[in-house]
């Protein structure tokens, strides 16, 4: 059972930067995919970005060129910066993990989930 923990949400005015940390409990957390997503009340966990194992990123497009994912193995921690934040940015952001190799912008490709932290961006 791997377990995931997020840190870094806060409140940042708009066009401000945050970085988001996923700390995983797994050694070998090396041969997993992860990716980063959000949920604002009464929507749907929506796909902001991922890095697979080999580190091939994607990203949405509504925070393409804005937001970096990265990861630091020797850390068992991945990031996502977030820079030139806007209003509609605010969300829970949650981590998430697996092994498989699959579609990684989808919900259903994860096994591991974080418990989310709360980014705010005021106008």
């Amino acid at each position: 059972q791997v377990q995931l923990v997020e840190s870094g949400g806060g409140l940042v005015q708009t066009g401000g930067s945050l970085r988001l940390s996923c700390a995983a409990s797994e050694r070998t957390f090396s041969n997993y995919a992860m990716g980063w997503f959000r949920q604002t009340p009464g929507k749907e966990r929506e796909f902001v970005a991922s890095i697979s194992w080999g580190g091939w990123t994607y990203y949405a497009d509504s925070v393409k060129g804005r937001f970096t994912i990265s990861r630091d193995n020797a850390k068992n921690t991945r990031y996502l910066q977030m820079n030139s934040l806007k209003p509609e940015d605010t969300a829970v952001y949650y981590c998430a993990a697996t092994k498989r190799d699959t579609i990684y912008a989808k919900v259903s490709s994860y096994d591991y989930w974080g418990q989310g932290t709360q980014v705010t961006v005021s106008s």
